[in-house]
């Protein structure tokens, strides 16, 4: 009986020690289990996307190349006009001062009211076009694939009826004409409308405006500088609908993915423009009407080359006129027209302020901010490849590739947008020198160069964002956050301005970009409008 009792008790204990690693293994388990589960909860919510993949930020994946091959093309050929104008203004200054003045009026005019126009109608048209071309791509497939489920049995019973060398040439006479199809296009065609009738307006207003417009920033009649302003923008605003249907069909390239084609006509352009400036200046004796008359040549010259190359791919015109998309075109082309003047009047704003201060101010500001803005350039072509990307990807509906898309190109902008920074604190504390020689403006530049440099990853960002708001056609919430982003930034320019002076103006500028950049991460990390699915 003891022997039993003690056998018992044994059995007990060893069964207790069995069972206690067992439930202590299982509570392990399941806390695993729910730390998982939690995690994947929390890798789920929208904001989490921003981090996707960061370890994959410069792959060579497909994804990768394909940012690439869009935005380095995009980049060089955004930089090209800055670089011809650069070039002009260089000529026009061996003329005379005088002459280089008035110049710089009437383009500063002459892009402002382009500015207006030109960006809502390329950012239209490449997003349109881009999910155009996908839907119709997808379409083509799935028609080829059942032309090949149904002509396998046909090809089959042709085999027994034809020889085989002419099936064979039959089949190759039909691929030969598939191939070379030209599209139908409908946003194609409705670009090239709308960018040639909105040219024409822009030429008969500069044209008939000028010299009001002149006198009103403050070249007046009794003014040196009114007979050359007046000469330039009359000749220059002639070239105002090659301008704008060039860049509706650069908007048609980036919505098919290609801005080489975009990149090399604009070099050609703008080599032709640097090659005919001293010719018409100089050996002609045509002075400023010489520059205005090779800038008009070098646009006329960009669209041709543009419409030349578009024909091959594109029927230009639509099947029928019902086929054009003016009401889609014009609402959002409103909207960003909109965001554009909001834009716009944040930094016109800004700029007059600083010449409330003094012409040293003014200098100083202009310097800055124009170093500010040329920046941007490179962060645009990271924005025009992310926006062709997700066009494409939101009409087949491929969230997973437009989540991926948007995380990577986010990335690569704060990447360089850090990049960015580093290299202009070490150049510009160098190189202000090179800008003027007054010691008061480089005082007050090496007061705005922190500004600048330190701002550049909330710029990049700021930009980036843009492009991935309208590759998802998001265009409403881009004009409307824009106008309440302009609303607060025109309030605090006005009280920074005048409670701090020149710092102010920097401290405004650097909050009404960063709240850009809020506004953009505030879409996406919360998953609403065309992100909602983040939250599924």
């Amino acid at each position: 009986m003891l022997y039993n009792h003690s056998f018992e008790i044994s059995h007990h204990k060893l069964c207790h020690n069995l069972v206690l690693p067992a439930a202590h293994n299982l509570v392990l388990i399941m806390t695993i289990d729910a730390i998982r589960h939690m995690w994947k909860n929390i890798c789920n919510v929208p904001f989490f996307m921003f981090f996707k993949d960061s370890r994959n930020i410069f792959a060579k994946d497909d994804l990768g190349l394909e940012i690439a091959r869009i935005a380095i093309p995009a980049t060089l050929a955004l930089a090209a006009d800055p670089i011809a104008s650069l070039i002009d203004t260089a000529f026009i200054g061996h003329i005379g001062s005088v002459e280089l003045a008035a110049v710089g009026v009437s383009i500063a005019v002459f892009n402002q009211v382009s500015r207006i126009a030109i960006f809502p109608l390329v950012s239209i048209t490449t997003s349109f076009v881009a999910e155009e071309d996908t839907t119709g791509r997808l379409r083509a497939e799935a028609q080829e694939n059942e032309n090949l489920e149904k002509g396998f049995v046909i090809n089959r019973e042709m085999e027994k009826l034809l020889p085989q060398s002419e099936s064979q040439c039959n089949m190759q006479s039909v691929s030969t004409k598939s191939q070379h199809e030209r599209m139908h296009i409908p946003s194609a065609s409705t670009a090239l409308v709308i960018g040639s009738v909105l040219g024409l307006i822009q030429a008969l207003f500069l044209i008939l405006a000028a010299k009001p417009i002149l006198n009103y920033m403050g070249v007046h009649s009794d003014s040196p500088m009114i007979k050359p302003a007046l000469q330039y923008l009359t000749l220059r605003s002639l070239g105002a609908p090659a301008l704008l249907l060039s860049l509706a069909v650069q908007g048609i390239f980036r919505g098919f993915k290609d801005t080489k084609t975009p990149f090399y006509a604009t070099i050609v352009g703008s080599l032709a423009n640097v090659v005919l400036d001293p010719i018409f200046m100089f050996v002609l004796h045509l002075g400023v009407n010489g520059a205005a008359i090779a800038h008009v040549i070098s646009q006329y010259l960009i669209s041709l080359i543009l419409l030349w190359k578009l024909i091959e791919q594109v029927d230009l015109l639509p099947p029928s006129f019902k086929d054009l998309q003016f009401g889609r075109f014009l609402k959002n082309g409103f909207l960003l027209m909109v965001r554009v003047i909001a834009v716009t009047f944040c930094v016109t704003i800004a700029a007059s302020l600083a010449a409330r201060q003094g012409s040293t101010p003014m200098a100083a500001f202009q310097v800055c901010l124009q170093i500010w803005l040329a920046t941007s350039l490179l962060a645009d072509g990271l924005a025009i490849a992310g926006q062709t990307i997700l066009a494409s990807a939101f009409a087949k509906k491929d969230y997973e590739s437009a989540k991926t898309t948007a995380s990577r190109v986010l990335q690569l902008g704060l990447v360089l947008g850090l990049l960015l920074s580093v290299i202009l604190l070490v150049v510009l504390h160098f190189a202000s020198g090179l800008f003027t020689k007054d010691v008061g403006v480089l005082q007050l530049i090496s007061v705005g160069i922190p500004f600048v440099a330190v701002t550049q990853p909330i710029n990049a960002l700021a930009f980036v964002f843009d492009g991935i708001n309208y590759g998802a056609s998001d265009f409403a919430y881009s004009a409307y956050s824009m106008v309440l982003v302009a609303v607060v930034s025109i309030l605090c320019l006005f009280i920074l301005s005048s409670s701090i002076g020149y710092v102010g103006i920097w401290i405004a500028l650097s909050i009404y970009m960063s709240l850009r950049t809020f506004a953009g991460f505030l879409r996406i990390g919360t998953g609403m409008g065309p992100w909602s699915f983040l939250r599924a």
